[in-house]
């Protein structure tokens, strides 16, 4: 989809290039990840490409075009650009927001009314609902998600990323990665992501560009690459300790087996329950509402102490999360709630499994013992980056 070949990049009355050199290939469909120090030059090259910033010199190559010396407007016409701040126009309502580039291109009116509410309902923000606020009436979290909607509104092959998470809280925070890896995972588009977060990095990215200073290339390479076969101490320095528990990251939860633990759907029999929690060996069983939506954990004294069992759901709201959610997201709702497990239940709230402590060690362990190798038939990119 994009090939930066030797791009530079000087800024005037600085004797030392910003970019030096940068080559590198960024194929069609995927997410890839510039990570690397603060200073290292990742924002400055992907301003670059759609030229935001003009390069010092090199080529940039989009779908087999040299976009280098085109009006600078075209070819940013052609990508969505998302940035940390959002900057969404705040005397603007979110669907005029989101309207931005399609009125510029002249689209009519009745395409541009039904490309924002199609969008707003890929990103599970109720039309009705939100197309005429303002983003002052939003959270921090739904407007960066009306940012994403409105890179996305002329549907731009190209989508470029400059650490649009970053100022949201860290619970928001993971929540909108996961969304977007959703959203993603149905439109396909080839995308650039800039962070400083390793972590993020490997979460995100199908392929991580480890940029060294000057936005020279230490390993391109898959996460799982990166994280097992670090190239050189840079790299394995930058990636840091606990390359295990990242890998987490790599999987999702219903990639893996899931506890054994018992549940009993409501109305249902005291004594028959008290027999099921004695029967699995577990601590306590799992109630389930005639919807089969978790209420809550009841232990073995609270059975005993129990001539019936009601309906009504727990004082805490239990830790749930969806079968797509990533093993490390899911130990980290572990830890935070208090609970030794995770319930999985699907996007209407109905009990799907239980993921617990013992899951995600058993998947530590055959990550360490698995040898693992890039997927398929895919080989490593070439990349080229010479000072």
């Amino acid at each position: 989809m994009i090939r930066l070949e030797d791009l530079t990049k000087r800024f005037p009355g600085q004797k030392d290039l910003a970019v030096d050199h940068v080559s590198m290939e960024i194929p069609d469909g995927e997410i890839i990840v510039l990570v690397g120090p603060s200073g290292s030059g990742k924002t400055t090259t992907l301003r670059m490409i759609n030229r935001l910033i003009e390069p010092t010199s090199g080529k940039i190559i989009l779908e087999g075009e040299d976009v280098t010396s085109i009006h600078p407007d075209r070819l940013r016409r052609r990508m969505g650009y998302v940035i940390q701040q959002i900057g969404l126009f705040p005397h603007m309502t979110i669907a005029q927001n989101i309207a931005t580039v399609p009125r510029m291109l002249g689209w009519k009116k009745d395409r541009i009314v039904e490309r924002v509410d199609e969008l707003l309902t890929l990103i599970r923000m109720d039309p009705d609902t939100y197309r005429g606020r303002f983003p002052k009436e939003l959270s921090g979290g739904q407007r960066q998600r009306i940012g994403v909607a409105r890179a996305l509104a002329a549907d731009p092959p190209v989508i470029l990323m400059d650490e649009p998470f970053s100022a949201i809280d860290p619970i928001t925070r993971g929540g909108l990665q996961d969304e977007f890896l959703r959203l993603q995972a149905q439109i396909k588009k080839t995308i650039v992501f800039v962070t400083h977060d390793i972590d993020e990095a490997v979460k995100m990215g199908d392929r991580i560009a480890i940029l060294r200073e000057r936005s020279q290339i230490a390993q391109y390479d898959t996460p799982e690459r990166i994280l097992t076969h670090p190239v050189d101490e840079f790299v394995r320095e930058f990636v840091g300790t606990g390359a295990a528990i990242r890998r987490l990251s790599l999987s999702a939860v219903d990639s893996v087996e899931w506890a054994d633990w018992p549940v009993a759907k409501l109305p249902a029999d005291v004594t028959r329950v008290r027999e099921v929690l004695q029967l699995s060996g577990k601590s306590a069983v799992l109630l389930l509402d005639e919807e089969r939506r978790p209420l809550r954990w009841v232990d073995a004294r609270a059975l005993e102490s129990s001539a019936t069992l009601a309906a009504e759901r727990g004082p805490v709201p239990l830790p749930t999360i969806v079968a797509t959610t990533t093993l490390h997201s899911a130990l980290d709702e572990m830890l935070k709630s208090g609970y030794g497990s995770v319930i999985v239940a699907d996007v209407d709230g109905r009990y799907e499994g239980v993921v617990d402590l013992e899951t995600i060690l058993k998947a530590v362990h055959d990550m360490r013992e698995a040898v693992v190798v890039p997927s398929g038939d895919w080989t490593p990119v070439e990349v080229v980056a010479s000072s």
